[in-house]
């Protein structure tokens, strides 16, 4: 069969059981391949977000997803790997098309418009995406329509008519078991509804092109025994596998053109255009290269993803219908899907129709990005749902001040010690308290990393604050600068050894108090650094971390004999603090 997408010969293979590689590719796309290795480079770390609808204006939950996804990019290139995040927006289908019409728009210049907005959010958010995707894009519509003449030469696209309720604000369709007669409480009336999102459907009868869902059930089934931590929470792992084993119908993956105008046309059939949901999957792969990976370095645009994070209101698309579209062509599919919860107000769920929304400009504007991003990592749900509230978002803030803020005042501020000949003297008493925390410190990393591989990044945090929080309790115990006043009047210049042994004693405790708090500070900032960047870099900085030593590989005692030395000013009182008092406290 002869590609319709090039203006270059294009022939595609029958042999199904090849492995993953394209070798007819376009010169002049070679060249713009990116992250172009030699043949035995590691494959880097590749984290994704949902890419988001741009017919409303982004809400506290978009927020929270890239927040997740950053972390975890930032996690691992802590770690010295390379890492890419891409995410984007969805700008095709039904919702967008009518979103631009209710608008008086052209769709083109709506989503022109309106993409700008999550662009924006990302940048706010402090997200270090290497990939913002637009599904308006050429190189994505070239992608799409070569996966899509894949699949049908594989046998797996065929037309036939089809009929069925269509949830518009869902982009798909639903069967009639899956829906129920509903009541708007504002206005009284009745509609049709999906049952599981409550979104109005509309009966639709129309001729269109159909993949082959059912043909894959086996092979679904196969791949998640195989892989059973593919979806986390493992709840939602188990949900899957039994939507899966019930039985699948063969899935709509086109509307007529008359219909859907704003989208990707079908490459061999200009009356239809491709179905949203296929459409904005292949996104993950539009990034990785695809369909032009150079034989030998497939792997070197990150494909497959390591990790998916989405919302758990898009779980069937992207556990089911994605690693089938995925199979059907017999591509790597992605590594791990984590599929978080929802966000609540006053426990109830937000809607835009209600007014019931959180506008995360105003809450990044108002708590400042570190403080926001450490709050939706700490509260954030990923197996139940979280209430949100800024007296919640105070809390942890007052919290923060508390703890890792007053250790910092505490320890670079002090004038009865010196941090930085405390740090070279590196010694750590061996009474049980200092030995104890010590060996807190040393199992850290071993710890956060657990939580990390369990998708945990809000625990792994919170393991981190547990060590702060003995660090504070450890030096208030301990009281270093009682320690100084005793031995202050004895100089060593002055009086015979003997004499200054009580000093010497006494100095050598305080530096050791010093040292332990000192590198509890630093270890956990380092390790902080994924969750709060800007703030983590202030820490780290009054403690005098030279920037090349502040990886994952450093965040052990006694690993930086170097730092002590503010490269910054340490403030007096509350100005310059870590965390300053808020403006308002509701």
């Amino acid at each position: 069969m002869r590609s319709r997408l090039l203006s270059v010969p294009v022939y595609i293979s029958r042999n199904i059981e090849r492995p993953w590689k394209c070798n007819h590719i376009g010169g002049e796309r070679l060249r713009r391949c990116r992250y172009s290795t030699s043949p035995t480079a590691e494959k880097p770390f590749y984290v994704t977000s949902p890419i988001f609808y741009v017919n409303a204006a982004p809400h506290i939950g978009h927020l929270y997803t890239l927040v997740l996804t950053d972390v975890f990019k930032r996690f691992h290139a802590l770690r010295g790997k390379k890492a890419i995040l891409c995410t984007g927006t969805d700008e095709h289908g039904m919702k967008i098309q009518r979103a631009a019409q209710k608008a008086g728009q052209e769709v083109r210049a709506f989503c022109n418009e309106n993409y700008k907005s999550f662009e924006v959010l990302a940048n706010r958010a402090d997200i270090q995406y290497d990939h913002f995707i637009r599904t308006s894009d050429p190189d994505h519509r070239f992608a799409v329509q070569h996966f899509w003449l894949m699949l049908k030469e594989r046998g797996y696209i065929y037309a036939s008519k089809h009929e069925g309720w269509y949830s518009v604000s869902d982009e798909t369709f639903y069967p009639a078991s899956a829906v129920h007669l509903a009541l708007d409480p504002r206005t009284g009336r009745k509609f049709t509804a999906s049952q599981e999102t409550g979104k109005e459907v509309e009966w639709t009868s129309e001729t269109n092109y159909h993949f082959r869902l059912s043909a894959l059930r086996d092979r679904l089934l196969q791949f998640y025994a195989e892989n059973p931590n593919f979806v986390e929470p493992s709840t939602r792992m188990q949900d899957v596998v039994q939507q899966v084993t019930a039985g699948l119908s063969d899935l709509s993956v086109s509307r007529p053109v008359d219909r859907l105008s704003w989208g990707i046309p079908v490459p061999d059939d200009t009356s239809q255009t491709i179905y949203v949901w296929l459409d904005a999957l292949i996104n993950y792969l539009t990034k990785a290269n695809y369909p032009f990976q150079v034989p030998g370095q497939e792997h070197a645009a990150g494909w497959p993803a390591d990790v998916h994070v989405i919302g758990k209101d898009i779980v069937r698309f992207h556990c089911i219908y994605w690693p089938a579209f995925l199979l059907a062509l017999d591509l790597p599919l992605p590594k791990r899907i984590l599929t978080h919860a929802h966000w609540t107000l006053g426990r109830e769920k937000m809607s835009k129709s209600t007014g019931n929304v959180v506008n995360p400009f105003f809450a990044l504007e108002r708590f400042g990005t570190d403080v926001m991003r450490y709050y939706l990592v700490r509260d954030g749900g990923i197996r139940d749902d979280s209430d949100y509230g800024n007296e919640y978002i105070i809390q942890r803030y007052r919290g923060l001040q508390g703890t890792l803020g007053n250790l910092v005042s505490r320890v670079v501020r002090g004038k009865e010690w010196n941090v930085r000949r405390a740090v070279e003297s590196g010694h750590i008493d061996t009474d049980d308290e200092s030995k104890q925390h010590a060996a807190s410190l040393m199992t850290l990393p071993s710890v956060v990393e657990y939580w990390m591989g369990k998708m945990q990044p809000g625990t792994a945090m919170k393991e981190v604050l547990k060590v702060l929080d003995l660090t504070n309790k450890y030096i208030t115990t301990t009281s270093p600068w009682c320690r100084a006043d005793e031995h202050g009047n004895i100089k060593p210049d002055v009086h015979p050894l003997a004499a200054n042994m009580p000093y010497i004693r006494a100095m050598r405790k305080l530096d050791s108090i010093i040292y332990l708090c000192a590198e509890s500070i630093r270890i956990c900032a380092i390790m902080l650094q994924p969750v709060m960047p800007g703030k983590m870099k202030h820490v780290l900085d009054l403690l005098g971390v030279e920037e090349g030593r502040r990886m994952w590989r450093d965040a052990e005692v006694g690993a930086d004999k170097a730092y002590g030395v503010p490269m910054c000013d340490v403030g007096k009182k509350k100005q310059g603090t870590v965390f300053p008092p808020l403006r308002s406290a509701f």
